[in-house]
């Protein structure tokens, strides 16, 4: 596409909605943002769309309001919602881009991933309840996005839709509070529990990367699915602490503890200790159909950075429900450290 793209975003204040209207502003595109406005965080040089996605009424008000290029979804959660948002868009807009996840994959997190990989299969027109969660295994919300992807393709057709598949995004704004937490901890100083072994790699997506990668499918008129993290071994769990320590200046020292311990321990993977997870597929997704499509991916220690100025300046709080599983108590932090002193072991 050339000259100013006309964009519509579906969502837009929260953390990928907000990076991806600030890079297409930043771009100078035609920016209009449909959403309740409830969340702070919305730009003023947007168009303002009010409205609720699950109200057919604001959604058929919506796809009156005008012609788009490109739209992207970044708040698609039930298949038969956006199956409802995408039919009523298909004739006034060009291409669909729907935000998705790894989840979709049915052997996520155990096994390594690419586009070939098994998907869930979830009707287009399901509804909320479809799906289970099963100990690491699928999730309803897996369940939900496959179906959403499915219903995407379903109202524009596969020529017409992006399908995006991000691991674990961090980045400026990440309301979830992974990084923030290690970023917060580290900064705390003195003895940290560091989770497994350093040299895990990991390859958690900068926000910004995956947003400038959704509008560059647009720009490209780039068709398909593509899973959109950083590529296998760009960076180490190891790293990703000095970078907390760098960045926040502390004085910590780290005490890396094995896998096995901490599962003794009663630690919990992805949640208490975040982004430790032990699946041999968690950080093993290929990237290369994103890569060769056009996705560059920013050094982990500038998104560590980035986000510990944020932080900083804006003195954020997240009150997300699922900030309120992130992290594990100092209490019992120091309960495992002890008892990893008292167990003589030594950490490979």
């Amino acid at each position: 596409m050339t000259g100013a793209i006309k964009l519509l975003v579906l969502g837009g204040s929260w953390f990928v909605g907000h990076a991806v209207v600030s890079a297409a502003l930043e771009a100078g595109w035609d920016v209009t943002v449909f959403n309740r406005g409830t969340s702070a965080g919305f730009h003023p040089s947007a168009r303002p769309l009010r409205g609720d996605r699950t109200r057919p009424t604001d959604i058929v008000a919506l796809a009156a309001a005008g012609h788009w290029d490109a739209v992207i979804d970044t708040s698609g959660y039930v298949p038969r919602n956006t199956l409802d948002v995408a039919s009523a868009l298909a004739p006034k807009v060009g291409r669909y881009v729907f935000m998705s996840t790894v989840s979709v994959y049915r052997d996520w997190p155990v096994k390594p991933l690419s586009e070939r990989s098994d998907v869930l299969y979830c009707p287009p027109d399901a509804g909320p309840d479809y799906g289970t969660d099963t100990e690491d295994g699928p999730t309803q919300y897996g369940y939900q996005k496959a179906g959403s992807e499915a219903a995407a393709v379903a109202a524009f057709g596969a020529d017409r839709t992006t399908i995006l598949r991000p691991g674990v995004v961090l980045g400026p704004r990440e309301y979830v509070g992974r990084l923030p937490w290690w970023l917060r901890r580290v900064a705390a100083g003195g003895e940290v529990l560091a989770p497994g072994f350093p040299e895990r790699a990991i390859q958690p997506v900068d926000v910004r990367d995956l947003a400038s990668f959704a509008l560059r499918t647009i720009s490209d008129e780039t068709s398909g699915a593509f899973n959109v993290c950083a590529p296998v071994g760009s960076a180490t769990f190891g790293e990703l602490l000095a970078d907390c320590a760098h960045s926040t200046r502390a004085d910590a020292s780290f005490t890396w503890v094995p896998d096995h311990f901490l599962l003794g321990q009663g630690v919990r993977q992805w949640s208490e200790l975040p982004l430790w997870r032990t699946f041999d597929g968690v950080w093993r997704v290929d990237t290369t159909a994103a890569q060769a499509a056009g996705l560059h991916t920013r050094p982990l220690a500038l998104t560590v950075r980035d986000t510990w100025r944020w932080l900083v300046d804006s003195g954020e709080v997240s009150n997300h429900d699922r900030a309120a599983e992130i992290g594990i108590s100092p209490e019992k932090e120091a309960q495992v450290l002890a008892a990893w002193r008292r167990s003589g072991e030594r950490s490979s």
